[in-house]
């Protein structure tokens, strides 16, 4: 409210030198007034203000937290996953493999005797002049094929393949004659390889050469001990020469 519009207000009642002096004194009090209140209420609306940008504040931080704390969630989700998966996949190899083993159980069994009896072939062939020490004297290791240049215009085609078979020939004497003992190695013998060294032996004195069948093995049954000795084998097992002879 200005000084003019008081001095209208009060002319009338008052008069014009009255309301003159009452407005002059008036007006500025007025002025002071509003400006007071205006003042009043620009702090009070900048605090206002700047409490509402404090929150908004804290609440946009509060935001980018949680925002932050899901991608960490999302990644730490990720790698769960992921491990998840690499065990699944692991669990499901373990599983093929146990049950490969156990549908092939026998295979591998049938395996694994195969390559422990190449094994033991080739160690015994390796070391047979002195396995055989007590049995020949002056034993020397042949080649198969050194036989068969012997044998083979005396024998036939099939013999000759037999004898190429032989796991081990060799020279020497035994009880003082010179002869060859046919070697069948195995680790644990069995009836085919008792047969098959009578067989091997028997086309090399086909062929006139003297032979001893022989099975070399580490594992053999009393049964097939007295096999052995109906066929004229002799065994050789885990170090021990058994005179097979009947």
């Amino acid at each position: 409210m200005n000084t003019y519009r008081i001095y209208e207000d009060l002319r009338s009642s008052l008069g014009e030198e009255a309301a003159k002096s009452l407005a002059h004194t008036l007006g500025p009090m007025f002025e002071e007034l509003g400006n007071t209140l205006t003042k009043a209420e620009f702090r009070e609306l900048n605090e206002t203000v700047g409490r509402l940008a404090d929150a908004q504040e804290r609440t946009e931080k509060r935001v980018a937290e949680l925002a932050e704390g899901q991608v960490h969630t999302e990644v730490r989700l990720a790698e769960l996953t992921v491990a998840q998966t690499q065990t699944q996949t692991e669990l499901a190899e373990l599983i093929r493999v146990v049950r490969t083993l156990v549908v092939n159980g026998e295979r591998q069994a049938t395996r694994l005797d195969a390559v422990l009896g190449r094994t033991f072939e080739i160690q015994f062939r390796d070391r047979l002049t002195a396995y055989l020490g007590r049995l020949m004297r002056r034993g020397k290791l042949l080649r198969n094929d050194e036989v068969l240049d012997s044998i083979e215009q005396a024998v036939d085609v099939w013999e000759a393949d037999e004898v190429l078979r032989a796991d081990a020939i060799a020279s020497g004497l035994i009880d003082g004659v010179a002869s060859h003992v046919v070697v069948e190695g195995s680790v644990a013998c069995g009836v085919d390889d008792i047969d098959r060294a009578e067989r091997q032996a028997g086309i090399l004195r086909k062929a006139g050469l003297p032979a001893v069948p022989l099975v070399a093995c580490e594992v053999i049954s009393p049964e097939l001990v007295a096999y052995a000795r109906s066929k004229q084998v002799r065994i050789w097992c885990n170090g021990t020469v058994l005179d097979a002879a009947a």
